[in-house]
């Protein structure tokens, strides 16, 4: 018995991850760049967050992130996509306790790279990680992540929190899907493939 951790997650042609849902979501490091995503927002790219969620038997999210959707999905109607995100479990990491509200909502107090590897020890299926970054450098740095679904936006902004940031743990991935939107955005899905490989060109 064993999960599989998916990150799923929007950036910028540069890797950025940070606020793409709008003002105030994320302003911290001095970020003046929130809201990049919505002005490519089309049917493609529904058809392709659908199936994502989906797919997801349960949703792991770092504190930042937990409180930013939970601000919002426990208000949304089932009809409106509201039904499986609040029924599916959801495990929120943090270092300390918290109180969390939202519906099914189990709290991994303490280092998240021991709880959440026992979270995939437990449960079955697919655990998708939104959002997060400051937790998918544990993840990164244990090698916890299975796979990443990645919509790559036609924006670069030179700034900001990076889903592959400066000191993030080498890791070897292997392409197992692409698709693109009319609007421009990149559906690439990769799993994890151990170390990189490296050689010479002749």
């Amino acid at each position: 018995m064993a999960s599989k951790l998916v990150v799923g997650t929007f950036v910028t042609l540069d890797g950025v991850m940070q606020a793409p849902g709008g003002a105030g979501e994320d302003a911290s490091n001095g970020f003046t760049y929130e809201g990049w995503v919505p002005p490519h927002l089309d049917e493609g790219f529904d058809r392709i967050m659908g199936p994502l969620f989906e797919r997801a038997d349960g949703m792991l999210l770092g504190r930042r992130s937990y409180d930013i959707l939970n601000a919002h999905w426990p208000n949304v109607p089932d009809e409106e996509g509201g039904a499986k995100i609040n029924s599916m479990p959801k495990y929120v990491a943090t270092r300390t306790p918290m109180n969390a509200t939202w519906r099914n909502t189990e709290v991994l107090a303490g280092e998240a790279a021991e709880t959440v590897a026992e979270l995939k020890r437990r449960t079955e299926g697919t655990i998708l990680v939104q959002g997060s970054s400051d937790l998918l450098r544990t993840l990164q740095s244990a090698e916890l992540v299975d796979e990443y679904h990645l919509l790559v936006f036609p924006v670069v902004l030179g700034q900001g929190k990076r889903l592959f940031a400066e000191g993030t743990t080498p890791a070897g991935l292997k392409l197992t899907g692409s698709n693109t939107t009319d609007s421009g955005v990149a559906y690439l899905t990769y799993e994890w493939a151990g170390k990189p490989s490296f050689g010479t060109l002749a």
